[in-house]
This record gives structure tokens, sequence and C-alpha cells, in this order.
């Protein structure tokens, strides 16, 4: 039986020319960045290149380039390091997001009002997703730390205004945009946003490896202490492959990104005019023109979605209801129930994201959808 891997927001398969970047940092120039001998300095000079690729990618200069174990620790360090800060600097209690943010976003923003008395404004999001800037501007205070919103939402897809939101913000407090899933498929450079999460595995790089771009102007107070690496911003041996690996993924995806996102956003409309058209219990969530190239979603009223995905699994389908960070949980999405669908009809969520590498014609994954719902719906 052949397999359709479609859970590419999820993670990516690691790509070829990335372990081959990384291969020598985990095997012979194994040393230390940190020591001062000629095999650490060999693993210095590597991350000191893979920074200034990935910052080109970003558009910052090098040294506003973090290297983290993922884009949950990126996004801890972004909302919990500039809030603190400017809770300390200027007595700042207050942070403003999005009802719909990853929940690493959503968690630091807990954190914050639990441990350090911060308020917190969740703006909501109209019915496909979307976020007004103008209610972003209306929520800033004088004591507001931080905005933080997703470029583009890991379960819908939905694709945020980001030079509207750039707008609203005009400088009063830093902008972080949460970019994992952007990265690949839309510009990271040029945006205006003043920090930017991102992770290796949506792009090809291994699991734990990120980063944070935050411009060096704006205060940080670190998360992680000890050494003082990265800066005195993010104390621990740094992952010196994994830097190597992710600026190469990077670079990688930038140049396919074009071609890339026009290819496979002409698969994801097919998709979805198919899943519309033979499942009419379907409805597709997130924006319907504003998404990423690669995700299509789906809720099916009346039928289990885990039950469909098992189902799909059967027969080689890969697939996913939502965020794998929220995997077995028994909650309904909250990203969904922020767009106004009730729990019930949230539960039957499916999600099918496309990758770089996927080809061929979806007619097959529309028959497979069909075929799935149709025999849950009947109890077979």
């Amino acid at each position: 039986m052949s397999v359709s891997y479609l859970d590419n927001a999820a993670t990516t398969p690691v790509r070829r020319e990335v372990l081959e970047a990384m291969t020598p940092y985990l095997t012979s120039h194994f040393g230390n960045p940190s020591s001062h001998h000629t095999i650490g300095e060999q693993a210095a000079g590597a991350l000191a290149d893979a920074r200034i690729r990935v910052a080109a990618i970003l558009g910052m200069r090098p040294t506003d380039v973090i290297f983290t174990s993922g884009a949950t620790e990126a996004n801890n360090l972004a909302l919990k390091g500039v809030a603190i800060a400017a809770q300390q600097r200027r007595g700042a209690r207050h942070v403003v997001t999005t009802p719909i943010e990853h929940e690493s976003v959503l968690g630091s923003v807990d954190y914050l009002t639990r441990i350090h008395g911060f308020d917190a404004t969740l703006v909501p999001v109209d019915t496909t997703g979307l976020v007004d800037p103008h209610a972003v501007a209306a929520a800033i205070r004088d004591d507001t730390a931080i905005v933080s919103v997703g470029y583009a939402n890991n379960e819908i897809g939905t694709v945020q205004d980001v030079a509207g939101l750039v707008a609203a913000v005009a400088g009063r407090v830093p902008l972080h945009l949460d970019a994992v899933q952007a990265a690949g498929w839309l510009p990271l450079a040029g945006l205006g946003a003043d920090a930017l999460s991102i992770a290796g595995h949506k792009i090809g790089a291994p699991k734990g490896i990120g980063a944070l771009g935050i411009r060096s102007r704006i205060p940080l107070e670190p998360v992680l202490h000890g050494g003082g690496q990265e800066r005195d911003r993010r104390s621990g041996t740094e992952n010196v492959a994994g830097a190597v690996g992710l600026a190469r993924a990077l670079e990688l995806a930038e140049a396919e990104r074009t071609d890339a996102a026009v290819r496979v956003a002409a698969m994801r409309d097919d998709l979805i005019a198919g899943v519309l058209q033979r499942v009419p219990i379907a409805r597709l969530t997130g924006h319907p023109t504003h998404r990423l190239p690669g995700t299509a979603s789906f809720t099916f009223s009346g039928v289990n979605g885990e039950t469909v995905l098992l189902e799909l699994d059967r027969h080689g389908i890969i697939t996913s209801s939502g965020s794998a960070c929220a995997a077995g949980s028994e909650e309904a999405s909250h990203v969904l129930l922020a767009l106004g669908i009730d729990h019930d009809e949230a539960r039957t969520a499916v999600r099918v994201t496309l990758g770089h590498s996927t080809t061929g014609s979806v007619a097959p994954i529309v028959d497979a959808i069909e075929a799935a719902v149709a025999a849950v719906g009947s109890g077979v």
C-alpha cells in the first residue's frame, strides 16, 4: 500500500541537502563553539555563518538571530522576554494577542498573567480567522509590552494582514509574528515586524532547532540563564549542526517558495473544490482565499473527525485533525471555537496540509476523504 503524507503542517521530512550540510557537525567537526581552541573555533565559525544566512532570509542583522530548540521556545522567549523586560524598564503590564494562536503563545500569555500580574487582551477574529488590525490598534494601551499574532494559522491556514498589523502597531510597541507555518510559503523579509519565530522541522530541517529573529534594540529578558550564549539572550551550548541545517533548509525553501506556492495552491484549490462538491456535509474552515498554499481544513458535521482520520490512515492517507501540539486532547480546537464553530462540529475537524514535495493529482485524496466520511457516517 502506498502512503500519502499530508500532515506537513505538523512536520516535514528532513531534506537530503540539509542532512549533508549537517553531517560534518555531527561527526568530525564536533567542537563546542564556546571553546577557545581550533576545534571549538571551527564550530563557532559554522554557527556564525548559519546565523548570517538565517538573518538574510529573515531580513534582519545576524545579531538579531537567536537560535532556539524550536518554535515553542522562540515564542516563549519573544512573549516572556519582551514583556518582562518592558515590565522592569517601564512598568508595562499588558499584552495583546488573539484567541487562535499556537499553544506556546497562549501558554506564555497565561504565564505572564498568573505569575507576573499582566493583563491580556485577546482580540477576537472573524469567522474566517482574520483579526481586524483596527481592533488590534484599539487594544494597545500605554502599558502594553508586546503584540503577538500568528502570520498564518497552523490549523486553518488563514493568513493575516501583516501590513495592516504593522500599520496598526505603528512602532508603539514591538510586534511579534509567529511565522512558523508561513516559512517556506510566504515572504519573511521586509514585513516590518520586530520579531519572528521559525521552526526547522516545518521546512525540511530536523526537529529541535528553531530561531527567534528580534531586533537588537528591543530589550529582552532571557528565559534560559547560564553561560551567556547567544549574546546573553539564550544560554546553553548551541546546536551547531541544527543551526547549519536550519540555514540550509531556509535557503532551499526560499529559493523554491514562489514556484511551490503557485503549484501547491492550485492543488489545494482542486482538493477543496472536490471535497466540497462530493461530501455534502463538508465545511471549509479558515479564509477562502487568504490561506496558506498547502492548507485545506474541513469539518464534517455529525461525523467523528478522529474516526475519519483513522479510516484515511487505514487507506494510506496521513492527515490530522489540527495542531500536533494538541494531539490527544479531548477538547475541541480552541481555534475553531474562536471562529464561532460549536463544540460538536469542531470535533469533526480534518486538516490536510500539502508540502513542497507533494505532487500528482489530488483526485485520489478526494476519493479517499469521500469514502472515509461515508464509511464512518454509515458505521462501517
